[in-house]
C-alpha cells in the first residue's frame, strides 16, 4: 500500500483528500511552521465569493517553531465567527444540516494545540465521507518511509487547483465553479456522494 505524506491542514481542501485515496497517510508533525497556508487557514464558499477563515495563533518565541508545537490563540472570537461563516455559506446546501451537529463542538470546544484541532477535523470528515484511511504523525522531520508520496507542498494555497474537478456548488450559478475550497464544500454539497466523486 502507498502511502501519502501530507502537512496538517485546517479544514483541508478537497485535494488533500483525494490524495488520501491510497488508504495510508502520514501527517507531518516536525516541518517549520509558516503562516499564511492550509495549516491554520482553509476557503470555504460565500454569497460574496471565496472567504478565508485563520485560526489565530500564539506568536513564538523563537523565530522558527515546529507545526506540532503551534498554540491557538484565543484572541477574539474566532471559534463563534468561523462557525457563523459555515452556517451561514452553508445552511443550503442539500448536507449542512445532517453534518452540522458533527462539527459544531469543534467551534464549542477550546482545544490547545493547533495540530490536533486539524487532525480531529480530519479525522471527522473522514469518518462522515465513509472513507477508511490509516491516519498517522511522523516521528521526525526528514524521516525515510518506504514507498512514500511526498505532498507537503499541498500546503501552499493555489497548489494543484488547476485540475480540479467541478461539482455542484451552492453559489455556482452566481459565480461558477470555484475550486481549491475546504472539503467541507464538496461534503455539505454533495454528501454521501462525496467518496465517489474523489
Amino acid at each position: 500500500m502507498e502511502t501519502v505524506l501530507l502537512p496538517s491542514a485546517y479544514l483541508p481542501p478537497v485535494r488533500f483528500f483525494s490524495a488520501m485515496k491510497t488508504g495510508s497517510v502520514l501527517i507531518e508533525q516536525y516541518d517549520s511552521y509558516v503562516k499564511q497556508t492550509y495549516r491554520n487557514r482553509c476557503v470555504i464558499a460565500t454569497a460574496n465569493g471565496m472567504q478565508p477563515l485563520t485560526v489565530p495563533t500564539v506568536r513564538p518565541d523563537t523565530p522558527k517553531q515546529i507545526m506540532k508545537d503551534v498554540r491557538i490563540s484565543d484572541h477574539g472570537d474566532w471559534r463563534r465567527q468561523h462557525w457563523n461563516a459555515l452556517e451561514s455559506a452553508y445552511m443550503n446546501s442539500p448536507f449542512f444540516m445532517y453534518y452540522q451537529d458533527d462539527f459544531r463542538p469543534f467551534y464549542e470546544k477550546k482545544y490547545e494545540f493547533l495540530l490536533d484541532f486539524n487532525m480531529e477535523l480530519t479525522r471527522i470528515i473522514l469518518e462522515l465521507a465513509h472513507m477508511k484511511v490509516e491516519l498517522n504523525l511522523t516521528e521526525s522531520y526528514g524521516a525515510t518511509y518506504n514507498s512514500v508520496t511526498d505532498l507537503r507542498a499541498l500546503a501552499e494555497p493555489g497548489q494543484g487547483t488547476s485540475s480540479a474537478r467541478p461539482y455542484w456548488q451552492v453559489f455556482g450559478r452566481k459565480h461558477g465553479f470555484l475550486p481549491g475550497l475546504s472539503a467541507v464544500d464538496l461534503l455539505f454539497n454533495m454528501g454521501p456522494e462525496f467518496k465517489s466523486f474523489l
